[in-house]
């Protein structure tokens, strides 16, 4: 067993237990103590507490001391350079556009720190403004994004009910909240009625759902048959909260719905008759899955022989008939008197074979190859000469120089003196 203290460093927050080192503490005393963020200023939410061993976190961090005036000062005065910095922090987002809703800034009481809550839709780059904030403030500089569940716990507000929202006045943790749990509550699943501040379901349907779960496993469901002072009836409807039942009920001809507490029906399986009934439904369920052997099932089970004209039911596939014995199939060599068969006459040689009827036909490939073989010739089997590819003349290839046509042959010319002889010969002509 440890002794332990609950410390809480703000306003509806997480209860943290530290070490008294052997101070005397009680409930609503301000203490100053080291955390994880550092020296910080919180206030006794038990006396002295024996808690085991297995329930304490390891190691506890001790009380430094109780708080003192000057301390509280100091935390007054921190809590006023908060509401600066929440302003000057505002003009800042402003100025770098981004998109994002400061909720609330916290000074650490040895003003080692300050840290900046806010709420986003999504990542935002903020590096830029931690450098400017910094310049200001000459400080270590935090920003840190929350949930909306965290900005209305923060921020507070009067819910539907009229008063203050529990997670700003008492709440502690948040716990999981489910639409089932509406359902079974029946409450119109309207999101307006159903959700908080927050646009999230409320965190009082879990408050009851407890209550509504044990009461539901005692009372019957809707639609089935009870037992009411009045009669057999149907339930329409139950109510959860009063533990009542709204029942259907035959009165003559006509029905009527009254209302009964749940204590004074009683189901069926609890009421004398309808116990018989349901064990008579319970034996139409067996007979049902095992039918009935008829009278020459139960004579074949006794072992008596069935009388004449009724026919034996066959076993079932498991079991197999004896069968009588078979005979022995005869040896190869043996043929059985009924399958006796004609003895084939003998196949003539292939000399002696009759002769062709038709003069068209030709002779068989044996034939052939005696012809053959008489007049000493042997089949030789020819190979056709495979036909030589046509190859087609080389292309020529292309050369890097420029390739030149092929210039006309240039015939000498005849000589002066013959050509004068043609010219007289032809004046001559011309002049007869």
């Amino acid at each position: 067993m440890a002794m332990v203290i609950r410390v809480r460093f703000k306003r509806a927050s997480k209860l943290y237990d530290f070490d008294p080192a052997g101070l005397d503490l009680h409930n609503g005393m301000h203490v100053v103590t080291e955390t994880a963020r550092g020296v910080e200023l919180g206030e006794c939410m038990s006396g002295i507490l024996e808690v085991p061993d297995e329930h304490i976190p390891a190691p506890l961090k001790p009380i430094i001391r109780i708080a003192t005036e000057q301390d509280m000062i100091t935390q007054k005065r921190n809590e006023e350079y908060e509401k600066e910095a929440f302003d000057i922090a505002i003009e800042r987002i402003a100025e770098h556009n981004l998109e994002m809703k400061l909720v609330d800034v916290e000074y650490a009481f040895d003003h080692s720190k300050i840290i900046f809550y806010f709420t986003a839709n999504g990542r935002v780059d903020f590096r830029m403004l931690v450098k400017n904030l910094a310049s200001i403030f000459k400080t270590r500089i935090e920003l840190r994004q929350i949930g909306v569940r965290d900005e209305a716990k923060m921020i507070g507000g009067i819910g539907p009910c009229g008063r203050s929202i529990c997670c700003r006045t008492f709440l502690g943790d948040f716990t999981p909240v489910s639409i089932k749990m509406a359902k079974e509550q029946n409450l119109s699943l309207n999101p307006t009625k159903i959700s908080g501040l927050c646009d999230r379901l409320m965190c009082c349907l879990k408050y009851e759902q407890d209550q509504y779960e044990a009461t539901r496993k005692r009372m019957p469901r809707v639609g089935r048959e009870i037992v009411t002072p009045d009669g057999v009836g149907t339930i329409n409807a139950i109510n959860v909260l009063e533990e009542t039942v709204r029942v259907r009920i035959a009165v003559g001809d006509s029905f009527e719905l009254r209302e009964y507490p749940i204590d004074d029906c009683q189901r069926l399986e609890q009421h004398g008759a309808p116990a018989q009934e349901k064990q008579e439904r319970r034996e139409k369920a067996d007979k049902q899955e095992k039918p009935e052997k008829t009278e020459k099932a139960e004579k074949a089970d006794r072992g008596e022989k069935p009388e004449k004209g009724e026919r034996r039911e066959k076993p079932d596939r498991g079991e197999k008939p004896e069968k009588g014995e078979r005979r022995e199939k005869p040896d190869r060599g043996e043929k059985s008197e009924k399958g006796e068969r004609r003895e084939k006459p003998d196949r003539q040689d292939k000399g002696e074979r009759a002769p062709r009827q038709k003069h068209n036909d030709r002779p068989d490939k044996g034939e052939r190859r005696e012809n053959q073989e008489e007049k000493g010739e042997k089949a030789e089997y020819r190979e056709k000469p495979r036909e030589e590819k046509r190859m087609k003349p080389p292309r020529p290839q292309a050369e890097n120089s420029v390739q030149t046509a092929p210039q006309a042959e240039i015939k000498p010319a005849a000589p002066v003196e013959d050509v004068l002889e043609i010219v007289e010969e032809s004046a001559v002509e011309d002049l007869l």
